[in-house]
């Protein structure tokens, strides 16, 4: 009998474009062997979930255009990858299958035509929409009502036995809630679901990773598939796994249900956790409803999902329509655009802030990721890089979600090349030359020069950014050459540009010029939050602006004020006083400011707060859309009765006022926790009143 091929031996490169389809094949099912065997077996992929698929996509046109090239143990007819050598060999009694894939709405749609012609009209076909949970695929067998076993997937046949650890995560039941199933609980039951760990959890462990220097995990799925592959199982116990059930994969006995989302129910009656967002629709236009809101809304949950799932809801019309060797015909994966790429590092270069701060960053070969081309990633900071250990000529993560700055993930080991030396960060500052200065018990190292090119154009591009004083027109590149020209040296000179010369420049007519003029008188009328947040303060952003502003009311006022006066201010604290009463110190600052009194801009800022502060040490967290309110314009109105409006719910949380299309993480979160929960009118008597009115428990209505 052949040995086991080693986990970690890679494929040979691949043939050339010339060599034909046959070593093509044969290439593929190499590649993906190995990928498997990565993935499953050491939790240490090297390719993104996406290439992946592109590998099993062009392996299945090939077998499918040349059925001679087929093979029955081919990747494209099989599941996941044999179990891992040092854990015991669990046999499924009933076979833990893949699915099949969908990424557009054409190819749902191929999958429900396929499904007519095997069942003819579905246009009223019942379905169930999963959420599709980045996680680890785990089978729980129950005997008389107690967990007596819990497998992986492995091949799909044969699974890993991790009783011990997976006994050590909370959210499993060791035993079946017996009065809230009808009759004695069933002789044996095998539960299908998804092991994970939730964000935060995986957050508070790279914190934890970073704290005692070692290496950071790259996702938490890989987090979650490491920790329950630990011999000691307090390790895993360690770790906050969590868990999702989605499929009752076998019962003895005559079952109470005759649909899946039945089943779900009689699951969630027994104790298990069921995911709150699962729905029952009609037709595959509502699933793909289902699918668009949750790819919009994936970044409100509290744990990664990579797709959603749909099934057909009668039990018995799954079994008519069976599965092939891989998969059931009765459901399909809708995949999402890839948050996570592999990708070249072409380099590691520095860029300096406005405040100072060194900021390394990476140089990528572009990778499509998260919605758009991506050329360049944050790396953080020094200890970020240190960490990582990420080296030019290295295979790196990339991460790109929704709106979030692109960040590299980490290094693929396996792909790194031999001797490819350590990055060092350097020692003086990019743009100036001058020394680069970590203070002790900082993480971040700076440029301390006050006359650093890079910092007046990231301080000026920053004033006059949407988040500061909007100045349309001025952006970034726009700042790079007026600094370039001469026409400016610092935030202050905006109010005195000489438009004679910037009509010199090309691409500045007198409609653009007539535009940025009006732009830049009308910033002079901005809010006191606004200049706040546009001078650059360390610490100071648009809460903290509203804050200071309403508290002091005008920006003289501030400047006068001590750090220690500023310190006792609600919502203050010392860091961000001693940093506000530094920047004020500096002549330079003085002299900026001065200079903006000259030029007409606001300085006065809301006076001291007027309104009865009946939510004084209150946390109200907004979620979705309110009739007749921004969501700025609810959290001012909470702030400005002396209340603070966080944007996530925790034992704190006071209320949470809940608009259309809420997030669902925070929903559920509040009804996890018993906070009450306002609608529009209940949110109105609680900015008059403070009283926090709720006529049904928490998310009943």
């Amino acid at each position: 009998m052949p040995e086991d091929p080693d986990p970690a031996a890679a494929p040979p490169r691949p043939p050339g474009p010339d060599a034909g389809l046959a070593p093509r094949a044969e290439w593929l099912r190499l590649a993906l062997a190995y990928h498997n065997r990565r993935y499953h077996q050491l939790d240490d992929p090297v390719i993104s979930d996406v290439d992946y698929d592109e590998l099993v996509r062009e392996l299945s046109a090939i077998e499918a255009a040349h059925p001679e090239l087929a093979q029955p143990d081919s990747p494209t007819q099989t599941v996941g990858a044999a179990p891992a050598a040092q854990f015991s060999e669990v046999v499924h009694r009933v076979p833990m299958q893949s699915l099949d894939n969908a990424f557009s709405e054409e190819e749902l749609d191929a999958w429900g035509r396929r499904l007519e012609r095997l069942m003819g009209d579905v246009s009223n076909l019942a379905l169930v929409c999963e959420l599709k949970i980045d996680g680890v695929a785990m089978s729980l067998l129950y005997e008389d009502g107690r967990l007596v076993r819990g497998a992986t997937r492995g091949n799909g046949r044969v699974g890993e036995d991790l009783t011990g650890n997976v006994s050590t995560i909370e959210a499993i039941p060791d035993h079946l809630i017996l009065d809230a199933v009808e009759g004695p609980p069933p002789k044996l039951l095998e539960v299908r679901g998804e092991v994970y760990m939730p964000l935060s959890s995986f957050e508070d462990l790279n914190r934890r990773q970073e704290e005692s220097g070692q290496r950071l995990f790259a996702n938490p799925r890989n987090a979650a598939a490491g920790s329950l592959r630990q011999k000691d199982t307090r390790v895993t116990a360690s770790r906050d796994l969590s868990f999702f059930c989605y499929q009752v994969g076998e019962i003895d006995r005559v079952t109470p249900f005759t649909s899946h989302y039945e089943s779900l129910e009689f699951l969630r009656g027994a104790g298990f956790p069921v995911n709150p967002a699962i729905q029952r629709v009609v037709g595959l236009s509502a699933a793909y409803a289902f699918c668009g809101h949750w790819l919009q809304h994936r970044h409100d949950l509290d744990y990664e999902i990579d797709g959603a799932v749909i099934k057909v809801d009668d039990l018995a019309e799954r079994r008519e329509l069976g599965s092939t060797s891989k998969a059931p015909r009765w459901a399909i994966a809708f995949k999402y655009p890839p948050e996570e790429r592999t990708t070249l590092l072409k380099d590691i270069e520095v860029s300096i802030g406005r405040t100072g701060k060194a900021t390394p960053f990476a140089v990528l070969r572009p990778v499509f990721v998260g919605g758009s081309t991506v050329s360049m990633a944050t790396l953080h900071n020094q200890d970020q890089v240190r960490l990582k250990d990420v080296r030019p000529g290295d295979t790196v993560w990339v991460r790109k979600a929704g709106d979030v700055i692109p960040e590299v993930v980490g290094p693929v080991l396996a792909e790194r090349p031999e001797g490819l030396p350590v990055w060092e960060f350097p020692t003086v500052c990019p743009s100036c030359g001058q020394p680069l200065v970590r203070p002790e018990g900082e993480s971040d190292t700076r440029c301390v020069n006050a006359e650093c090119p890079a910092q007046a154009w990231a301080g000026i591009a920053h004033f006059a950014s949407r988040g500061g004083m909007d100045i349309e027109g001025l952006g970034e590149r726009t700042v790079s050459v007026f600094l370039d020209e001469g026409l400016l040296v610092d935030a202050a000179g905006i109010y005195n540009l000489d438009f004679d010369r910037v009509r010199q420049l090309e691409g500045f007519g007198e409609i653009s010029i007539t535009n940025l003029r009006n732009a830049i008188e009308a910033s002079k009328h901005r809010p006191l939050t606004s200049l706040l947040t546009a001078l650059g303060i360390r610490h100071i952003g648009g809460t903290t602006a509203q804050v200071l502003a309403r508290t002091f009311g005008s920006l003289d006022r501030i400047m006068a004020t001590s750090a220690d006066e500023l310190g006792a201010a609600e919502g203050i604290g010392p860091t961000i006083a001693e940093s506000v009463a530094e920047f004020f110190a500096r002549p330079e600052k003085r002299e900026l400011v001065e200079t903006l009194r000259r030029a007409g801009v606001n300085f006065v800022g809301p006076d001291a707060p007027d309104r009865p502060q009946v939510l004084s040490g209150r946390s109200i967290v907004v979620t979705g859309a309110l009739n007749g309110w921004t969501r700025e314009e609810a959290e001012d109105a909470i702030t400005s009765r002396g209340g603070k409006s966080p944007g996530s719910v925790s034992k704190k949380t006071d209320a949470v006022v809940v608009g259309a299309d809420p997030g669902a993480s925070k929903l559920s979160k509040a009804q996890e926790l018993g906070i009450p929960i306002l609608e529009g009118a209940g949110f109105a008597h609680l900015l008059e009143t403070g009283e926090i009115l709720q006529s049904s428990p928490a998310g009943e209505t």
